[in-house]
């Protein structure tokens, strides 16, 4: 599934997994050594993460549930804790840098899209 910011319309991820079980939201990243580049990991009900047992730092944001960002964390490192962002419904995490790279904002709208990366799977086949 993809990740789009549709306000800047920028693709912000190709490969997002979603994370919506108690096990899965509570593992999230924890222990794993990196998250490529062009990857995501969605958490939800979510409105603030921690990093505890986590190796490299990340981007987060979160979402309303109009899929407008409501907060974010711009390369928050291991074993901290972000705020808690009141309205958000999900979080989607990144790799470090994604936030700045494409200018993403508090307001932008941001949405999952699962019938773009199907599609773009198939047109690579």
């Amino acid at each position: 599934m993809q990740v789009i910011n549709k306000s800047k319309n920028i693709v912000l991820a190709n490969n997002c997994e979603v994370a919506d079980s108690f096990f899965s939201r509570f593992c999230g990243l924890m222990f794993r050594q990196s998250l490529a580049l062009d990857s995501a990991l969605m958490i939800k009900p979510c409105n603030s993460i921690h990093m505890m047992f986590m190796r490299f730092p990340i981007d987060v944001l979160f979402l309303d549930k109009e899929d407008k960002v409501v907060g974010f964390c711009d390369s928050i490192k291991p074993w901290r804790l972000s705020s808690l962002y009141w309205g958000a419904v999900l979080a989607i995490e990144f790799p470090a840098g994604i936030i700045q790279s494409t200018g993403t904002k508090i307001g932008d709208i941001v949405i999952l899209d699962q019938l773009s990366s199907q599609n773009q799977q198939c047109s690579e086949s």
